[in-house]
């Protein structure tokens, strides 16, 4: 594993987004557009954010990623712009990759919890940029499980997790 830089400076209330991918700068430049808007269902919530977008976190790999964020208490999920969040820009996706920073099996004591041990929840799942505050809000106040997350963007066509509010039918 590489030794990456502390992430200083985030507001616990700012969902944080780590680049590793740096082969397209327009792609780039499109996630950051989606992510940046504003979200909730008439769009009354203000992005909140927290961007790491240094090169030095080039082709970091998820486990990477994770190592040098779980020193941040306050974090419960994190949001990576990998080459697929760059490579789904074509077809309007932008999924980042969302990683549940909590170790589950590190706090967990196997007299008690070893079916849970045993069988591991999802650890991470795509998602669109419009949905990253609504998981980084509901996971940083304990209103929704990760792997209910997880559930609903496996249950999506493209593996996706969408806004809820995205999917409701207008009249």
């Amino acid at each position: 594993m590489r030794v990456l830089p502390e992430i200083v400076g985030r507001d616990e209330f700012a969902a944080l987004i780590i680049r590793t991918d740096y082969s397209d700068e327009t792609a780039w430049q499109a996630v950051v557009a989606a992510f940046m808007q504003p979200w909730g269902e008439n769009g009354e919530f203000e992005a909140c954010v927290h961007v790491i977008d240094d090169p030095v976190w080039a082709e970091v790999t998820p486990d990477d990623v994770l190592a040098a964020v779980r020193r941040d208490e306050d974090l419960s999920v994190v949001f990576v712009a990998d080459r697929v969040t760059m490579q789904s820009v074509q077809s309007a996706h932008c999924a980042l990759l969302a990683c549940d920073v909590w170790d589950e099996e590190e706090d967990l004591d196997p007299m008690y919890s070893q079916e849970l041990i045993d069988t591991s929840p999802p650890r991470e799942f795509r998602t669109a940029p419009a949905a990253v505050h609504d998981v980084h809000a509901n996971l940083s106040i304990a209103n929704v499980d990760f792997e209910e997350f997880a559930e609903e963007a496996s249950a999506d066509p493209d593996g996706v997790l969408r806004p809820c509010w995205a999917t409701a039918v207008s009249p």
